[in-house]
């Protein structure tokens, strides 16, 4: 109750900011959007809190109806207490998210108790002196497992339960349960017709869970009470509508021990010590509670069931006016009634945008800052739920208290709406609903960066052994072909159904049973079904699988749901201890014969999850005939990807997927020959030549599943009562046509088989699984989690406080995606270097004067003979220094000049490839013209980068070459043969270190790559084509030559050094 909720945290009087913790997630609509925000709220300590709502990040969206009118003081019901101001009459509707849906798309109960339509609705009187009366009430489905399909004749639709009362029960118990805890006791009030076929079945079911309920019996036997109101039989009469009030007398009673929410405002004063005064403070105090809550429902809970809710709520009025002895005016009941017409009025267009429906609506006080109402376009009003997208009926009396000609008129319009919406857009509109809620399939939720929490994440992803069990169970599945035999089905089926099995077979938890041709497929019968051929069959396997329950360990079996199309259909049993364990049970049937319009060929197929696991059996009735083995392809490919259950799942979106029953494929061989290998026991050939095997192998059906070894004879087509094939005129050839396939990594089969049951041209097949399923304690994974987060935090606060700026790839944690590969590279982390280190080569050169050689290809697995490090001469300076200290003047010599050779005379000195004192390099001669451009003069250069150790496997040593100058086309062999790795030889002729840099034969000698006698040390070796840019002696370009230094461009000389790329492995 909102109101109560509202007073329990002190919101009611106060303007507080908004609390998302106040929030039932029951009703909030975008949660699935939000989730992430609001889990990293919830890690947020109290002041973030207060920042992130006051931001307004997080809207809440509520889907309902709420409207207030004002009442003027002279109309005011509340005359005793005086006041001149005006009073108002809420009326308050909000909508459970839990099951939400379309009006056929969404029927009956699930498997956590939620039902469909359920709506809890609150008329609040509020008075300017502050007291404020409450009355709640809900409605909701009928509360078992039903379903009603589509149809264009009104009232025809027929009503399907879809689960046995065993399995039934649990559910229906947790229903109520959490309505008591809520609400308090609940009394239902059913408004379901007593003559009707479908609402009489769910009438009676409806009764026998009530009286199986916990609270109908035992101590609490007082807390679930059911009453029953034919309202169509009661309003038939001449007084029509009226005569709904009869239910007055029906609910008096309890209505008054129900009682009421009452509070009131009442002023508190304290004394504040500080300012020596006394303040006032207004506090709401609930002076009187609500003890009970009264459950409404019809089928749709649409029209009876508002008119019925806008009578309780009159009711609890004037038991709240006649407790003050008061009376409320004609005009009060008026505004009442209408507000309760358009309670029930107002629907909403679920195919329009959701951009369009998202409205701010005023509520009662300080509810309008905390949700937003979802609304269609261009309503003055907001809309309280959708099931049929038109307004209620009957709104005509509930606003006027008659029925008038133009609101029969009205009706009869919307029920012509409701017909084409529900036949053809619902399916858009449940498309669009299961999106906002995030139930779709293919749906990824809203992913927030937080690097505590990926490193959360990834810890859970890592210890999920701390939170999941798995366990194995057995699954029994089972097909036959009953060729429309109806007549035996009271023979014994426990040879098929419970065959004598090893000791390593346990009693398994779920049986899956399928049939084909379960009535004759005539054409009378292929364009509709008929249960009761189905019904009866179910009854069959379930006493046929109970009777084998002998022992005290073993436990009986509970129909948990069964389907059928016209001949096929499917019936699974489980163990009532795994009832509890499983979840999201639901149906869905395929049509392919006839290009998918009659039911005569097609599937049936039944899902659930077992903890955490999803499982899918389907049973299917492929098209006959020897020769169309592409049609039964086409079929399978149909049934396959067309087959859908609720939340757009397929039969691929599970873990599990077990197919069985009539395939129709054949054995591609001649009647005699198949014949002849059946007496020979030759099963091997056979299956060599089975279409469906043949078919697999290529790909064109069933890719992905697997077929254990079959050691059974063909099992079609027997005459009736023998084991003799066909003997017929036809001589239709034995085939395997009925078998068993399966799909998943953790199911295992233990047994394929047959069973002698001759009744029929069929021979039932059956087979045993081992399947490990997984559950996930959601209760100790949110308990890691937030114990993971608080340990983590920590670290990174304290990280960003000390100012160690980390990325937040450095508070993530990465792991390998498969077994054997390494975890994913990123900028600061590489999978092929050890330990974490940077990516940044930190190699050091082999001596102080050694560079990299830049001739190196810069892919380093690339073969070559070019060294990685090239010695350079020292630089001027330092000549200069060891010429003033050590050396005599006339033996220093530049690295570059020839042992016995002395400077050229034209005053130049000696050319130095990398110089620190610019100033004294040589200008050098170009062909052409640089296109870089030069740097400022005497700028001095900055040193070469930190330059990587190479690993040995891929240095390579050489020796310099001679410094005889030589033309650039002029054919070298000591060029070959230092390439080749062979330059020892100090005579040979070597090429000019300036060879390919514009060097002609005209150019002046250039001196000796040797430094001191016998001492060589190998030059950079010819390059392609010239550097971009060579220095001057002034610093600058030499726009003559086109020469500068190799490091004018620092980014592209890096990318030149092979050795400055990340190493690699061998």
């Amino acid at each position: 109750m909102i109101i109560e909720q509202w007073i329990n945290i002190g919101r009611l009087s106060e303007g507080s900011a908004f609390d998302i913790d106040s929030l039932d997630e029951d009703y909030l609509w975008n949660a699935y959007m939000i989730d992430s925000l609001i889990r990293f709220r919830s890690r947020l300590s109290e002041h973030e809190k207060n920042i992130l709502d006051t931001s307004r990040m997080l809207t809440s969206a509520i889907r309902g109806f709420v409207m207030t009118v004002t009442i003027s003081a002279a109309a005011s019901p509340l005359q005793s207490l005086k006041s001149n101001y005006p009073s108002t009459l809420t009326v308050l509707s909000r909508l459970s998210c839990r099951r939400a849906g379309t009006r056929f798309n969404a029927r009956g109960l699930d498997d956590d108790g939620y039902v469909a339509n359920f709506v809890e609705s609150e008329t609040v009187l509020w008075h300017p002196s502050g007291l404020c009366f409450s009355y709640a009430q809900v409605r909701g489905s009928v509360p078992i497992f039903w379903e009603q399909a589509t149809g264009l004749l009104p009232n025809q639709q027929k009503i399907q339960i879809t689960r046995s009362p065993e399995a039934t029960q649990p559910a229906f118990n947790k229903h109520f349960e959490q309505l008591e805890l809520t609400y308090g006791t609940v009394h239902i009030l059913n408004l379901m017709s007593a003559t009707k076929v479908g609402e009489v079945e769910l009438t009676a079911r409806y009764q026998h869970h009530t009286q199986q309920s916990p609270l109908s019996i035992g101590p609490s036997g007082h807390r679930l009470i059911q009453s029953h109101f034919d309202f169509h039989a009661e309003t038939k009469g001449p007084s029509g509508y009226e005569a709904a009030s009869m239910v007055r007398r029906l609910i008096q009673d309890k209505a008054d021990s129900f009682a009421y929410l009452l509070c009131d405002t009442i002023e508190q004063s304290r004394d504040d010590s500080d300012r020596s005064e006394k303040l006032n403070k207004a506090q709401s105090t609930i002076i009187l509670q609500q003890q009970g809550v009264f459950r409404v429902n019809c089928l749709d809970c649409l029209d009876r069931t508002n008119l019925i809710q806008t009578i309780l709520s009159h009711m609890a009025i004037e038991l709240f006016l006649s407790h003050r002895s008061e009376r409320a005016t004609a005009d009060f009941w008026m505004r009442h009634s209408s507000i309760w017409a358009d309670n029930g009025d107002v629907g909403t267009e679920l195919s329009d945008s959701w951009s369009h429906l998202i409205r701010r609506a005023g509520a009662f006080q300080n509810i309008r800052r905390s949700v937003v109402i979802l609304a269609p376009e261009g309503s003055r009003k907001y809309s309280r739920y959708v099931a049929v997208g038109t307004g209620a009926l009957k709104s005509s009396f509930t606003r006027h208290g008659k029925m008038s000609l133009a609101g029969a008129i009205a009706d009869a319009r919307k029920s012509a709406t409701r017909m084409y919406i529900n036949n053809f857009a619902d399916k858009g509109r449940q498309n669009t609903v299961d999106m906002l809620l995030g139930r779709l399939v293919e749906q990824h939720p809203v992913y927030l960066y937080d690097p505590v929490n990926d490193f959360v994440d990834s810890q859970l992803r890592e210890r999920a052994h701390e939170y999941t069990t798995a366990e194995t169970i057995d699954i029994y599945a089972g097909t036959f072909n009953l060729n429309g035999k109806g007549a035996n089905i009271k023979q014994d089926l426990s040879a098929w159904l419970c065959p004598r099995l090893g000791s390593q077979h346990r009693q398994p938890e779920i049986v899956a049973v399928g049939f084909q041709e379960i009535v004759e497929l005539s054409p009378q019968q292929i364009m509709s079904t008929d249960p009761s051929r189905r019904q009866v069959w179910e009854q069959a396997v379930g006493v046929t699988i109970n009777n084998r329950v002998k022992r005290p360990t073993q436990e009986e079996y509970v129909l948990l749901r069964s389907g059928q199309l016209v001949g096929a259909a499917l019936v699974i049993f489980v163990k009532s201890s795994a009832l509890k364990k499983i979840k999201n049970v639901e149906g869905s049937v395929k049509k392919t014969g006839m290009s998918g319009m009659a039911g005569n060929k097609g599937a049936v197929a039944i899902r659930m999850d077992y903890g955490s696991t999803r499982i899918c059996f389907v049973t299917a009735h492929l098209a006959a005939g020897f020769a169309n083995y592409e049609e039964r392809n086409r079929d399978y490919g149909t049934i396959s990807h067309g087959l859908r259950f609720q939340r757009n799942r397929s039969i691929d979106d599970h873990d599990t997927v077990i197919w069985l029953g009539d395939f129709n494929y054949r054995i591609g061989l001649s009647d005699d020959k198949v014949r002849r290998l059946i007496q020979a026991g030759d099963l091997g050939t056979l299956y060599q030549n089975d279409q469906l095997n043949l078919q697999m192998i290529a790909g064109h059906a069933f890719s992905y599943y697997s077929e254990s070894q079959i050691t059974f004879m063909p099992t079609y087509k027997y005459d009736n009562g023998t084991d003799e094939y066909d003997t017929s005129e036809k001589a239709r050839i034995p085939a395997w046509c009925d078998r068993i396939l399966r799909k998943g990594n953790n199911v295992k089969q233990m047994e394929y088989a047959t069973a002698p049951l001759r009744f029929s041209d069929h021979r039932p097949v059956y087979a045993t699984f081992k399947c490990t399923v997984q559950s996930i304690d959601e209760k100790r994974k949110e308990e890691l989690s937030q114990s993971l987060y608080e340990r983590r935090k920590p670290d990174v606060t304290h990280a960003s406080a000390n100012g160690n700026e980390k990325t937040l790839e450095d508070h993530a944690s990465y792991r390998s995606v498969a077994a054997g590969l390494p975890p994913a590279s990123s900028d600061r982390r590489k999978w092929w270097l050890d330990h974490g280190l940077s990516a940044r080569s930190q190699a050091q050169p082999p001596q102080s004067n050694m560079v990299l050689n830049p001739m190196r290809p810069p892919n380093p697995f690339t073969a070559t003979n070019e060294s990685d490090w090239i010695m350079v001469g020292r630089s001027a300076k330092a000549e200069a220094s060891e010429r003033k200290t050590s050396t005599p003047p006339s033996r220093i010599r530049s690295p570059l000049q020839p042992p016995d050779r002395k400077p050229e005379a034209s005053g130049r000195r000696s050319t130095q490839l990398f110089s620190e004192d610019v100033s004294a390099s040589p200008t050098l001669p170009s062909p052409r013209r640089s296109s870089t451009a030069s740097t400022a003069a005497g700028v001095r250069r900055k040193p070469a980068p930190p330059v990587p150790k190479k690993p040995p496997l891929l240095s390579r040593s050489g020796t310099g070459p001679s410094d005889r100058p030589m033309h650039a086309t002029e054919h070298n062999p000591a060029e070959e043969d230092f390439r080749n790795g062979d330059g020892n030889n100090a005579s040979s002729p070597s090429p000019s270190p300036w060879k390919g840099l514009g060097t002609s034969t005209s150019s002046p000698a250039r001196p000796s790559p040797f430094t001191e006698e016998g001492n060589k040390v190998p030059r950079a070796p010819p390059r392609s084509s010239p550097p971009r840019a060579l220095l001057t002696p002034g610093g600058g370009e030499d726009r003559g030559s086109g020469r500068g230094n190799l490091l004018d461009q620092d980014d592209e000389g890096a990318k030149t050094i092979p050795s400055l790329q990340p190493l690699r492995p061998q």
